[in-house]
């Protein structure tokens, strides 16, 4: 334990430095990915949902150092979000508001800020629809991601918070529509349904991150893994918990024993061989799974899976601090292969869940 602990401070100490470059050389700038290692890039973003895991790291900071520069920077980048609480136009709220606001709130309790939180939880439930009983993605009507998995605990969320029967039971639908069938029988995810818009009758699985849409892409399986164990908490369904623990279990047997994966599990021969962000997403994922689970043994396999992840995950391959001029944390990081977006580089969303599977580990202590 001593050991994490000292690794933990290690790490938050590179990544104050290398976030304090990041907000002092481009202010109130909002990377998504790295090219050749670089934040400021002209590359594509494909879509608008990366703005909260700056803000998120600035509060892990915070939380971890207690020094007030990082507060005040953190609520600063929290600010300048604060208008997309009614974005319509993309899935990913949760991304945005839960480590931010969310973060924010749980530190002062501030009823005005929950309320952000709130709001930004029922824009998303506006996305369901009731051909198909799901929260739709930012590509189609007809499509269904199973990245909104780790987007549905806002809409939960305000639902308990306001009483709203309605939108909780639209938050239920969803997760349940995404388990029938974006979760495969071993286990394994699919990146997107594709639904009949006018009836809503599902009509196959599809992919666009993923090698095949027949194959486990890495990084939508890590997003079901955490967002259903989430799920299990608003509403102690032992389904989602069930459905949380298949993805982890086949996360683990796939997985090389070091803990980080592939792009895709299906793909032969990949190159590049790892993507970091699905690894420290899973570890994150299956820490808050071993505190849900009753049984002692596997409640240990989790834990030990995903420090075996932090391990390797700070070591020299993949932790930036011996790469000179990298701006990034977490190298080997995907975006979206198939557009050569962000490959083998760091990505925002890799930063923020490994320092926040970090904390966590550090509190399982």
């Amino acid at each position: 334990m001593r050991d994490l602990q000292q690794k933990t401070d290690r790490v938050f100490e590179f990544a104050a430095r290398q976030l304090r470059r990041l907000i002092e050389t481009h202010p109130d700038y909002f990377p998504i990915y790295t090219v050749n290692g670089r934040w400021r890039h002209g590359g594509e973003a494909w879509t608008n949902w990366c703005e909260g895991f700056l803000g998120g790291q600035l509060w892990l900071l915070y939380e971890h150092t207690g020094e007030d520069f990082w507060r005040f920077k953190a609520e600063h980048y929290s600010r300048l979000i604060e208008h997309r609480k009614f974005d319509r136009s993309v899935h990913d709220l949760g991304f945005l508001f839960w480590s931010t606001w969310k973060r924010w709130f749980d530190l002062i309790g501030d009823p005005a800020i929950r309320r952000v939180v709130i709001e930004a939880g029922q824009t998303m439930g506006l996305r369901f629809r009731e051909q198909g009983r799901y929260l739709r993605s930012f590509v189609a009507e007809e499509s269904l991601f199973i990245d909104v998995m780790m987007n549905v605990g806002i809409v939960f969320y305000a639902a308990q918070q306001t009483n709203d029967a309605e939108l909780l039971r639209k938050a239920t639908e969803h997760c349940l529509t995404t388990r029938k069938y974006l979760v495969r029988g071993d286990g394994s995810t699919s990146h997107e349904g594709i639904f009949d818009p006018v009836s809503g009758e599902f009509l196959r699985q599809s992919t666009h991150q993923g090698w095949r849409n027949d194959s486990s892409w890495a990084r939508g399986l890590a997003w079901a893994l955490y967002g259903f164990g989430t799920v299990y908490d608003f509403t102690l369904d032992e389904r989602f918990l069930k459905t949380a623990e298949a993805c982890a279990d086949y996360y683990i047997e796939r997985s090389p024993a070091h803990g980080v994966p592939p792009n895709d599990w299906d793909e032969p021969n990949p190159a590049p061989l790892y993507e970091s962000s699905a690894a420290a997403i899973a570890a994150s994922g299956m820490l808050n799974l071993s505190k849900r689970i009753g049984d002692a043994e596997h409640a240990r396999r989790y834990r030990d899976y995903a420090l075996q992840i932090l391990e390797t995950l700070t070591t020299p391959e993949f932790l930036a601090e011996e790469t000179p001029g990298w701006e990034g944390i977490l190298k080997h990081g995907i975006y979206h292969r198939r557009k050569g977006l962000g490959v083998d580089e760091s990505v925002m969303w890799g930063e923020y869940f490994f320092l926040e599977a970090l904390s966590k580990a550090k509190d399982h202590g």
